[in-house]
């Protein structure tokens, strides 16, 4: 036979319904809701699988997230190590340049900032100066890393990471000989160092640089032998190294001037001064009151003329100052 009977009794009162049905029809119903179930438990697998799948990428993009943020602290880190050592570097120059020992070579004081308390209001009168600057210590220097671009892809900068501490590894390994040789070196030269200029002599505006500039009072290219500080009338001058006053008094342009002798050759001027409280002959120490900022003599505003000199020839300024 190739149909299956069908009965359907609702209750005694109501006759038996019969339903032929053919074989084929059942064969292939059931083959239908076969493939249906199969579809469906194919459809769990993969949705099961998904899901999983969807948990894993939320766990790796927050364990990329979490590396970039790391990736991004090292290099943070790494900066700050390149600029200790910039200012390291800075250091060591400078002490060479003042205890006149080899490898002393270059001027530097580029990047000058505020040097403690700022005047209150930027001092005017300056026509024709600088731009200024304020003052903060003279150290600093180039950057030693491997330049490494902002847009570089994640795989890139870890490894120029990677370069960059093997570079500042080596660039540290050499400054601690060059530090031990240098240390070798001040062996005995203590009251040579305590005779240098290492301060700033007062506090204010960098207004002029050591070298040429284009003078306020004639406009025309001229060498500026020291630098310009200037600030408000009656801020204190420092010594910056303990010496002899060899010079307290009027000085033609510079107006109420001193000149101390700090020995080995070395000595420092300060012009433009208010009023002066040592006298020809006086010893002084470094950081003693010497004198207050003012606008005596030749002067477009309020500033401290400073120089440096060794063994008869004007030096930068900057050169000489750690603080």
């Amino acid at each position: 036979m190739d149909t299956l009977s069908l009965m359907v009794v609702s209750d005694h009162t109501k006759p038996v319904r019969r339903f032929e049905i053919r074989k084929l029809t059942v064969k292939r119903a059931i083959a239908g809701a076969a493939v249906a179930v199969l579809a469906l438990f194919a459809l769990s697998i993969d949705y099961v699988r998904m899901r999983i799948d969807n948990a894993e990428l939320e766990s790796l993009r927050a364990e990329t997230i979490e590396r970039r943020a790391l990736v991004s602290d090292l290099e943070t880190r790494m900066k700050g190590v390149d600029d200790r050592l910039g200012k390291l570097l800075e250091l060591e120059r400078k002490v060479r340049i003042i205890a006149n020992l080899p490898g002393a070579a270059a001027s530097g004081g580029e990047e000058v900032t505020a040097v403690g308390a700022e005047p209150e209001t930027s001092p005017g009168g300056q026509g024709g100066l600088d731009e200024p600057v304020r003052l903060e210590g003279a150290g600093g220097g180039a950057s030693l890393l491997p330049p490494i671009s902002p847009d570089a892809a994640f795989p890139d900068r870890v490894n120029a990471l990677g370069e960059s501490a093997e570079y500042l590894g080596a660039v540290a390994e050499g400054r601690s000989e060059s530090l031990e040789a240098l240390l070798d070196s001040l062996e005995g030269k203590r009251d040579h160092l305590a005779s240098s200029p290492s301060i700033w002599p007062t506090k204010g505006w960098l207004t002029s640089r050591y070298g040429y500039r284009v003078s306020p009072f004639t406009n025309k290219k001229q060498f500026h032998a020291g630098i310009d500080i200037a600030g408000a009338p009656g801020t204190p001058v420092l010594a910056p190294a303990k010496g002899r006053v060899v010079f307290a008094g009027r000085k033609g342009p510079l107006g109420n001037a001193l000149i101390i002798d700090h020995g080995y050759g070395v000595r420092t001027q300060y012009g433009h001064n208010k009023e002066l409280f040592v006298k020809k002959g006086q010893t002084i120490e470094r950081g003693d009151k010497i004198a207050t900022l003012g606008n005596s003599g030749r002067s477009t505003g309020p500033h401290l003329h400073y120089v440096v000199e060794v063994k008869g020839k004007t030096r930068n300024p900057l050169d000489y100052i750690f603080d």
